[in-house]
């Protein structure tokens, strides 16, 4: 005998907590440089480029109420998306080109600052006379690292129902079956991803999904490897409702580790993101955590050692329930 189920009740989104100022909660020297140079930047457009501080205006959708400072271009969003709803369309945004640099975009200045810096060392030192000259391989090799750390590279991403994708690139080294996670709201399964220095550290929604909650959580920077490093170091917690029925919810942890002491994320409470679109990045080794419901028809994809591929790689599937009694 079949019966109709109950429709599923919709979570309502809860605001940014206040200690979520930023979609870089923990602040660093290279965004405060980067907000100087918005200073600056604003200034000049105020007063020498009124006529694009107007169409870019008339362009803009949403609100720039909640921003911390005036927004004139997508530039000024960079580090205060979360924070108002102010957008533009990718064909009135006169930066979306910078979306094809196979470079994160939330690490370009990152990229510059050191990058520069490492040319200039790995030149100096090449102009050493004679055998000194082969100093210059070190700063040669951090530097390609550097660029090598920051890539961007494109994804294809699966687009088979019921599926859940990586949310980050590294390695898989925890599979563990929980009893109760309030958030799901029931038995949970939770998977933890190793971040290496040299994997890509952007992360990405591993399905269609709606933001309902974000929590920052400031904390110590213990090796991602250590078992204590998901509680105690600082984290970003993400919970997301799937769009398709039944609607489930998944949550998305960013930690810290280390070295990785910037948590980027840009996501506003209420936005649906698309799976496999980049939501953020963790700067240098870190550990990526998902945690899906344990219910029937789960079947976790990956194993324990597998190297994973934010947005590509099927970490676990969810196939049809027959309902019928």
């Amino acid at each position: 005998m079949s019966h109709v189920d109950a429709p599923i009740e919709r979570l309502s989104p809860v605001p940014l907590p206040e200690n979520l100022n930023s979609v870089q909660p923990g602040g660093g020297v290279c965004m405060s440089l980067e907000l100087a140079w918005g200073r600056c930047r604003r200034w000049w457009l105020r007063t020498f480029r009124r006529g694009y501080v107007r169409r870019m205006e008339e362009k803009r959708q949403g609100s720039t109420d909640g921003a911390p400072h005036d927004v004139l271009d997508p530039r000024d969003l960079k580090f205060c998306r979360n924070q108002c709803t102010a957008s533009w369309n990718a064909a009135d945004d006169p930066f979306s080109w910078r979306e094809r640099i196979p470079l994160a975009r939330w690490g370009l200045a990152e990229v510059q600052i050191g990058g520069w810096t490492l040319l200039a060392l790995t030149i100096a030192a090449a102009l050493l006379p004679g055998a000194y000259a082969a100093i210059a391989i070190v700063p040669g090799v951090v530097l390609s690292w550097w660029l090598w750390f920051y890539r961007d590279p494109h994804r294809v991403v699966p687009q088979d129902a019921g599926l859940l994708v990586s949310p980050a690139d590294g390695k898989l080294v925890e599979i563990t079956e929980l009893d109760h996670h309030d958030f799901v709201g029931g038995p949970a399964v939770r998977i933890g991803i190793f971040l290496s220095i040299f994997n890509v550290h952007i992360n990405r929604a591993p399905c269609r999904s709606r933001v309902i909650k974000l929590h920052y959580s400031p904390g110590l920077f213990l090796n991602a490897l250590d078992p204590e490093s998901a509680i105690k170091n600082e984290n970003l917690w993400i919970g997301f409702e799937e769009e398709a029925a039944p609607h489930r919810k998944i949550v998305v942890r960013q930690i810290a580790g280390l070295l990785a002491r910037r948590i980027v994320c840009g996501l506003r409470p209420d936005e649906v993101i698309e799976r496999g679109v980049k939501f953020g990045m963790i700067k240098l080794g870190s550990r990526t955590e998902m945690i899906i419901p344990a219910e029937a028809g789960l079947s976790i994809e990956a194993g324990i050692g597998q190297k994973l591929s934010a947005g590509s790689t099927i970490l676990a599937r969810y196939t049809a329930v027959d309902r019928d009694e």
